[in-house]
């Protein structure tokens, strides 16, 4: 079974450069036809979808994020990670990965983001 796990900054200034890593068990990122993704819950809000890296390593991301984010792998370690740029507060968020496959998904358990001076 794929399992997942975030890890990363809790508290992050506005402004400054934000990066989680996603550590997969159970399963490799480069399996076919497996989608990495990242996705994130701002306190009241529903989830919001920031982009994936696919199996081959093609990556698609928010419109609306695509100019601060970028996601890497990393095939040696079995990871993938999230960066995204110029925090602002509103940024705040629980930050999840996730994986997908057909009916199949996993889920990590989500790292809390703060961004606050």
């Amino acid at each position: 079974q794929v399992q997942l796990q975030e890890s990363g900054p809790g508290l992050v200034k506005p402004s400054q450069t934000l990066s989680l890593t996603c550590t997969v068990s159970g399963g490799s990122i480069t399996t076919g036809y497996y989608a990495w993704s990242w996705i994130r819950q701002p306190p009241g809000k529903g989830l919001e979808w920031m982009g994936v890296i696919l199996y081959d390593g093609n990556t698609h991301y928010s419109p609306s994020l695509k100019s601060r984010t970028s996601i890497s792998r990393d095939t040696s370690k079995n990871q993938f990670s999230l960066q995204m740029n110029s925090l602002k507060p509103e940024d705040t968020a629980v930050y999840y990965c996730n994986v997908r496959s057909g009916f199949f998904t996993s889920w990590g358990q989500g790292t809390q983001v703060t961004v606050s001076s």
